[in-house]
């Protein structure tokens, strides 16, 4: 079963670095403890999304492939 999420965003039509982009919108609107989910099918999210949540120091809950996307659960830490 999937993490749940307090904000999903769909960014299956966005391509690098959209998807990064809408995640760390949505961290900085987001309160600490929160968890974000966002869609992606671009493969450089696959890489992209998992380094700038351990830099910016937030907890990457999950990675999940569906059907023809991927699903990231990251919460935001601080």
């Amino acid at each position: 079963m999937p993490a749940a999420a307090t904000k999903e965003i769909d960014a299956r039509g966005s391509f690098c670095p959209g998807p990064l982009m809408e995640l760390i919108r949505a961290i900085r609107d987001a309160d600490v403890g929160d968890t974000i989910a966002i869609l992606s099918k671009d493969p450089g999210s696959r890489t992209d999304i998992p380094a700038w949540v351990a830099k910016a120091q937030h907890e990457m809950v999950e990675i999940t492939d569906e059907d023809g996307f991927s699903r990231y659960v990251v919460k935001k830490a601080r």
